[in-house]
């Protein structure tokens, strides 16, 4: 390689140094020459790294690896070619000039450090903010919990597929009117906590689920799927259960904290994602086995109360077991279908007396057409 001309900053000052480049004789190093240099500067070829930041295509700006305290580990010396030439030269022959240099044990400082932000999460996610979950559900005001219910079960509609033109409520007058006087006879003389609001949504999963704040939703799929009133009922007592022990809310602020930490992480800085992933959540929450028994007592007892027949609740329950292997419907994997269930709810029955049907056949017919 000819001798070229080229530009020297020692990294020191501010000084540009007029340089000459070569060479060296064994062709291990490029010899660096010039009048304002104190001495002639010999750089390995082995250590030569380019900078990547460099945005003009018609020079290379060089510098060597070299231990020192600063980030990377270079000399903080540059030498920039201009020749076409030597420039192409050193692309084609150097096959480590774009190397990024580490310091000795870095990787093992970042896995370190890795692994300790994984571990904060873990425990943010599942013993910090269960924890906070189940302090903030006890002591959120009603109308705040009411407020936060219904705005999860509209991004809940979104989910299931509502668009802005086309809403999943179900509003047949017939149908809501059958809902209404259900709602109501579990309801009536009892001490609620929350004024219940049941809604329909027209979505073909077997599925039903309570949201914060006294909110329930049940799906076509569901209604389609029962035998009778009763069976609904039964469900929908269930999940008057999860609101008034805000099993709902408190899987709701988890699932919130949860997300709002993971969407940061991501960089979703809006919030958008964390709600979505609350309204998914809470359409397929998985509740605890202590929850889904108290809720079956509560439904019991509340199905007692309305001298409404238990069977329809245990039969809902042989319905879905007998899907297993088939088509699991989402309310068998959300809420653990076992023979044990069933047989209390059939149990139950035997010692009730004085049963009526929860609806009339003509109400019933109206809130299975609810969505028509």
């Amino acid at each position: 390689m000819q001798k070229t001309e080229a530009h020297f900053f020692d990294g020191l000052t501010a000084g540009r140094h007029e340089v000459h480049v070569a060479l060296s004789d064994d062709r291990q190093a490029m010899l660096i020459t010039g009048d304002s240099l104190a001495e002639p500067l010999r750089w390995s070829l082995m250590d030569l790294r380019a900078l990547s930041d460099t945005s003009h295509k018609g020079r290379l700006t060089l510098t060597r690896h070299a231990e020192t305290d600063d980030e990377a580990p270079r000399d903080p010396a540059r030498l920039v070619l201009h020749d076409p030439e030597l420039i192409a030269w050193m692309h084609r022959t150097r096959p480590g000039l774009f190397r990024r240099d580490l310091h000795k044990g870095t990787w093992r400082k970042v896995f370190l450090y890795s692994g300790g932000a994984l571990v904060a999460a873990g425990l943010m996610l599942f013993v910090i903010l269960p924890a906070m979950a189940n302090t903030l559900a006890q002591i959120i005001p009603v109308e705040r919990e009411i407020a936060f219910g219904k705005v999860v079960t509209s991004q809940m509609e979104r989910v299931l597929g509502r668009t802005d033109k086309k809403s999943l409520r179900c509003e047949d007058p017939a149908g809501r009117a059958a809902l209404i006087t259900m709602l109501a006879r579990l309801t009536d003389n009892r001490e609620m906590e929350y004024q219940i609001s049941a809604q329909v949504f027209d979505h073909a999963m077997v599925n039903a689920f309570a949201a914060p704040g006294g909110q329930v939703v049940i799906l076509r799929g569901l209604l389609e799927s029962a035998q009778s009133p009763d069976e609904v009922a039964g469900v929908l007592a269930h999940e008057i259960g999860h609101v008034e022990s805000r099993d709902a809310t408190r899987h709701a602020l988890r699932t919130a904290g949860s997300a709002g930490l993971l969407t940061m992480l991501i960089g979703d800085f809006t919030g958008g994602a964390a709600i979505a992933l609350v309204g998914e959540q809470l359409i397929t929450a998985a509740y605890t086995r202590d929850a889904e028994a108290a809720a079956d007592l509560f439904a019991l007892d509340m199905l007692a109360s309305a001298n409404v027949d238990a069977t329809g609740f245990a039969r809902f329950f042989d319905e879905l077991g007998d899907l297993q292997g088939i088509e699991i419907p989402a309310y068998l994997s959300t809420h653990p279908v076992t023979a044990e269930r069933a047989e209390q709810a059939r149990g139950f029955a035997q010692t009730q007396s004085g049963t009526r049907p929860i609806l009339n056949k003509a109400e019933w017919q109206a809130l299975r057409a609810i969505c028509r």
